[in-house]
């Protein structure tokens, strides 16, 4: 059969979770030419129920059918209610306590979404791939810089890299940034490799008045954490800056064949 004919499948499933305390909605992905006896490497997206604005279906599709990536099973994880809360750095709350759940999103991911997962579909074990976008994107690089024994990649698309401990009003100063404290703090290097994106556009702050918005800035000292680790430019992180990107969805979507492309290209 001709594989431009062929459709890529997508349903959605429910998980109560006893971490979270509510039911989860997952949007699973198939890769083309899909086969119960294939093992696929998995890619979990947070906030799943942004797919279809998205349309990282079609973007699969397109990308399998020009032979520019492996088959990939995605699972995208549907934000509940009180997503401010259930996202975030799993082990530390920001100073409004935002993100005080996230701990429990943690578990749901590796303790309940996961072995859901194997019961149905056959997956790389420790070749892992998580992503997300802004808050979602903090998320991953949490999750996945505590298991890389579990995660290989992890992508962050306009991430929340300014959570921090302190407010701006509060004496707040850079080292109060939690993702960056988290990662200069950790004795070890994770074996990950990164993938980064920020927009011109992401949001007008400019909390120290150098000309730079606090979305870029936050990103690339981020990064400069990573590279003061060990972690090298255009081997272990990638970072893509979009002029006129924004903080939104059409953005993001514009971004994510050169995510996919870096997670699972074809060489």
């Amino acid at each position: 059969m001709d594989i431009s004919h062929q459709q890529l499948f997508e349903s959605q499933q429910s998980i109560f979770s006893a971490h979270i305390k509510r039911e989860v909605t997952i949007s699973i992905i198939l890769p083309q030419n899909y086969s119960p006896f294939t093992t696929y490497t998995l890619l979990i997206v947070n906030d799943g129920q942004d797919f279809p604005a998205l349309g990282i279906e079609n973007i699969l599709k397109e990308l399998q059918i020009n032979n520019r990536i492996h088959p990939v099973l995605v699972a995208g994880v549907h934000a509940g209610a009180d997503r401010i809360y259930e996202y975030g750095t799993s082990d530390q709350p920001d100073y409004a306590n935002r993100g005080n759940k996230a701990g429990n999103t943690r578990d749901f991911i590796l303790h309940e979404l996961l072995p859901h997962l194997r019961k149905s579909y056959s997956f790389e074990e420790n070749n892992i791939v998580y992503a997300g976008f802004s808050l979602g994107g903090l998320m991953a690089l949490d999750i996945a810089w505590n298991q890389s024994h579990i995660f290989s990649k992890t992508a962050v698309f306009s991430g929340a890299l300014w959570w921090r401990k302190k407010a701006i009003e509060d004496g707040y100063n850079d080292a109060d940034r939690i993702m960056h404290a988290q990662i200069r703090d950790t004795a070890h290097k994770p074996d990950l490799k990164f993938w980064f994106q920020c927009g011109g556009k992401d949001e007008t702050d400019d909390r120290d008045g150098d000309g730079i918005i606090d979305s870029i800035q936050d990103t690339l000292e981020c990064i400069a954490e990573l590279e003061r680790k060990g972690y090298a430019w255009n081997k272990d992180i990638s970072y893509l800056e979009m002029p006129y990107g924004e903080h939104n969805i059409p953005t993001w979507s514009l971004a994510l064949p050169e995510f996919l492309v870096w997670a699972f290209g074809v060489k």
